[in-house]
């Protein structure tokens, strides 16, 4: 895996825990969880700059949203017990699909 891909992959994770910590800062009310998500926030931000300085945005930015999104749904069910619909399973497949698709289609 080269170095562009292992940081889309980290800022993924990055952006799937300032988004699941953002509920516990409680407005920004909060020191500590405050403190963690901005420094999420950093995260994600260095990696991503860094992965779309070789990945094309095109690419690296739906990947990233995407299975950003994906992540912090599948952390809201396994972790905040939220439920989803069936079409939201679908549709949720259906972004792991286009990220995927995104990834093999990449022009060299």
């Amino acid at each position: 895996m080269s170095r562009e891909w292992a940081c889309l992959i980290i800022a993924i994770f990055c952006e799937i825990a300032w988004a699941t910590t953002l509920k516990r800062t409680e407005g920004f009310t909060r020191f500590w969880p405050s403190v963690i998500n901005v420094l999420f926030l950093c995260g994600l931000l260095y990696f991503i700059s860094a992965a779309v300085n070789v990945l094309p945005v095109a690419i690296a930015y739906p990947i990233w949203t995407g299975l950003g999104g994906v992540g912090v749904a599948v952390v809201s069910v396994v972790f905040h017990k939220e439920k989803l619909s069936f079409m939201q399973i679908v549709s949720i497949l259906l972004i792991i699909t286009g990220a995927v698709g995104l990834k093999l289609a990449e022009v060299h």
